[in-house]
């Protein structure tokens, strides 16, 4: 771990970056060059302590999830999280797998995208990156494998409307079938089907059936314990190799609409109070 650069590094990253590209508001009274420590923390998920001796060099070594947070926040391109990495003491994350981290581009086309719900999916279905609205909407999901969860727990089928389960989850397993075609052979594959078959009878008696399609899009009812349900259309954007995929919910009628706009305030007014 190379800490003098680490925290060079980070912190002229840090001073780099303008408020409005993660969705900051860049008032006249800010006296900060880039984003403060405290935005840092909270867009990385971690306190404003570790940041600050993070920066002072005087920090333990940090862990591959907290770099990947770091990277996410701080926007790093694909050779600056690689350096980051390599200034920890660690190795970057493999260019395949389920354990990648989302995409330079993709991760600021999150931040374009505004008040539009968007997240980076893996093509098994591990959540990369949200922006703050996909927050608001479906809670923090970053790290969570969604096909784990949607057939292991029941919380997640929650936020969805009953008539709808059924659908999901053949579209679930058809996507999935689609990646095992592309990635035959691959370990990764082969363990998530396993614990799959082993944690869900419904997975089991749907991957028989061998259907296969990838998802590009759909409409989906998401129930929000704060606002009610809303009807989103949902669009589904693939990388060339087809392992990331940037998903983007937008209100599909007026009702979901003002919902969605109800529940961007009442985001707003939460982070107002927690600062």
């Amino acid at each position: 771990m190379q800490r003098e650069q680490l925290a060079d590094f980070l912190r002229r990253r840090r001073e780099a970056i303008r408020p409005a590209e993660v969705g900051l508001a860049d008032g006249p009274r800010r006296r900060t060059h880039g984003l403060r420590r405290e935005e840092v923390a909270m867009l990385a998920g971690m306190s404003v302590d570790y940041v600050v001796r993070l920066e002072q060099g005087r920090s333990s070594q940090p862990s591959t999830q907290l770099l990947g947070a770091l990277a996410r926040a701080l926007r790093l391109s694909d050779d600056e999280r690689d350096h980051l990495f390599h200034l920890a003491g660690h190795q970057p994350p493999p260019s395949d797998g389920t354990a990648r981290l989302a995409r330079a581009g993709l991760v600021r086309l999150l931040d374009l995208l505004g008040d539009a719900p968007a997240m980076v999916i893996s093509d098994l279905g591990e959540v990369l990156a949200q922006n703050r609205m996909s927050t608001l909407l479906v809670g923090d999901q970053i790290g969570c494998n969604l096909l784990l969860r949607w057939f292991t727990d029941p919380a997640i089928r929650a936020t969805h409307a009953p008539a709808e389960v059924g659908h999901h989850s053949r579209q679930h397993v058809a996507d999935l079938r689609a990646a095992v075609g592309r990635r035959a052979g691959d370990p990764a594959v082969a363990a998530l089907v396993g614990r799959l078959e082993a944690a869900s009878e419904e997975f089991r008696l749907l991957w028989v059936e061998h259907e296969v399609a990838v998802r590009r899009a759909d409409q989906k009812t998401i129930v929000h314990p704060r606002v009610g349900p809303m009807l989103m259309d949902c669009e589904t954007l693939v990388t060339p190799d087809q392992g990331q995929h940037l998903v983007v919910l937008t209100p599909a009628n007026a009702d979901a609409r003002e919902r969605l706009d109800l529940l961007r305030v009442v985001g707003l007014e939460e982070f107002s109070a927690s600062r």
